[in-house]
């Protein structure tokens, strides 16, 4: 017998004497077994929580015919080696199963019942009177069954516990396997073999570490995707920041050129502005000009009309000289018929006649100055109306000029105006180019700060194996510096 059980039999006071009575017995429990574990089975076949170990009746007779033999060795009274370990693989049997301990206590319960109510009716009054049965009293056997049916229960749970206890221990030993190797960031020890009541668990491990490699190995991905954008918008901030420090200096020389353009084009303004007041003024002097030909004009008429009653008067003081020189004549000649009386009138008579004559001369040369005179006059006449002529072209050539001169004055003012604009234009893009040189060294700095961070990230994720080989992610480097451009705004 183990060292084992006799200390258990010595603490349950089952000494050999209660041993011979429960010996005594094994006909009664061989007698009445078979009807207790069937009404056992028959229950634990109706309650959903026990019929579940059981495949069909086959393995259920399977169960009671362990059952029985067992029970003949309790009812045996022995408890040794082959007690002990019938009811080790017992324990073992339903703590790989996972059997409750509730439902094993109550199989107790049924088939104490079944052998204490057999005991009681193999073991009546009537039958020990007629003296046909010699056997314990129903007191000392009921005591042995009890104390028997208490034994192999301790030592059934006892050994249900152990293994329980292995099991717990096995698994909390191949979790903490899994979790040290977890913790140095080995993804690859998925938990396998561990006990059926830990089976729950170790599927929910080993599917955690599934998606945790799925998640690390997204997170790789999700970083070498990432360096690559990195690496793409660097270039872009690059090539930007070159064509923005292009724009900036094309800008500053455009910037230049159209205030330049736009000075020019005010002077252009402004002196086509004075232009058109000259030529009002031009057109001004002419009007004038012309009034004062027609002025003359007008003059030169009257003076010809003068001109012709001068000729009235001469032609009238050339028949007055006339007539008195034929009045000199008729005086000359009564002169001459007074003789020596008339002496004296005859030379009055030739005086008046001289006078006459040069009267009449004096007269034609005046008729003549006259004729000179109307000849210049209506030269002149003809001059003035030559010049007013003139004039008039000047002033119509003058308006076209005003005309032309307003129009370009109009046109340059649209022009500074619109040159005005550009150079406001260019201003707003010339800020903007400021602008967007400063975005693109924020954006440089952006990009920098997001490759370190992704490089920490890398690296992180670098600590952890996922493949089967042990192989890890490979290491990510962060971006150079010369990678990621340092921009400088530029001094536009």
């Amino acid at each position: 017998m183990p060292e084992q059980m006799k200390s258990r039999l010595s603490f349950m006071e089952l000494d050999e004497a209660q041993r011979n009575t429960l010996r005594a017995t094994q006909p009664w429990v061989e007698a009445t077994l078979g009807d207790a574990l069937d009404r056992f089975y028959a229950r634990a076949s109706a309650t959903p929580e026990t019929s579940r170990f059981f495949r069909d009746q086959a393995h259920m007779g399977r169960a009671k015919a362990a059952q029985e033999k067992h029970w003949a060795r309790i009812a045996a009274g022995e408890f040794n080696e082959d007690y002990h370990a019938s009811a080790r693989r017992i324990g073992a049997t339903h703590a790989r199963i996972g059997l409750e301990p509730r439902w094993y206590v109550g199989s107790y319960a049924i088939v104490l019942q079944g052998l204490i109510a057999g005991v009681h009716r193999f073991n009546n009054p009537f039958k020990r009177l007629l003296r046909l049965f010699r056997g314990p009293s129903t007191e000392k056997a009921t005591i042995a069954l009890v104390k028997a049916a208490l034994l192999d229960m301790e030592v059934s749970l006892s050994i249900y516990f152990e293994e329980a206890q292995a099991e717990r221990e096995a698994a909390v030993t191949a979790f903490e396997n899994a979790l040290t190797a977890l913790a140095e960031g080995d993804l690859t020890n998925e938990l396998s073999g561990l006990p059926s009541s830990f089976a729950a668990l170790e599927k929910s491990y080993n599917k955690t570490l599934d998606r945790i490699r799925e998640m690390i190995a997204s997170v790789s991905d999700g970083t070498m995707r990432i360096r690559s954008g990195i690496n793409e918008i660097s270039q872009a901030a690059e090539d930007l920041s070159r064509r923005t420090q292009g724009n900036a200096a094309s800008l500053e020389e455009t910037t230049a050129a159209v205030s330049q353009m736009d000075a020019r084009f005010r002077s252009t303004a402004e002196a086509s502005r004075h232009t058109v007041a000259r030529a009002d003024q031009a057109l001004t002097t002419v009007s004038q000009g012309r009034s004062i030909a027609d002025e003359a004009s007008q003059a030169m008429g009257r003076v010809s009309e003068a001109a012709k009653g001068t000729d009235s008067v001469i032609e009238g003081l050339d028949k007055i000289a006339f007539q008195t020189r034929v009045l000199a004549m008729n005086a000359a000649v009564e002169a001459g018929r007074a003789g020596e009386a008339g002496r004296g009138f005859a030379v009055v008579a030739d005086l008046v006649s001289a006078l006459a004559m040069r009267a009449e001369e004096e007269a034609g040369r005046a008729r003549e100055q006259l004729t000179m005179t109307q000849a210049e006059i209506v030269v002149a006449v003809e001059a003035v109306q030559k010049v007013d002529g003139a004039l008039a072209n000047i002033s119509g050539d003058v308006s076209q000029v005003h005309d032309l001169l307003g129009s370009m004055a109009a046109d340059n003012g649209a022009q500074s105006t619109a040159i005005s604009e550009i150079s406001n234009a260019v201003g707003a893009m010339d800020r903007a180019t400021q602008q967007n040189a400063a975005m693109v060294e924020q954006t440089s700095a952006a990009a920098q700060n997001l490759a370190n961070e992704v490089s920490d990230l890398a690296n992180l994720a670098s600590q952890f194996r996922t493949e089967k080989a042990g192989a890890r992610f490979g290491g990510y480097r962060p971006l150079p510096a010369a990678a990621v451009p340092a921009l400088t705004r530029p001094d536009l």
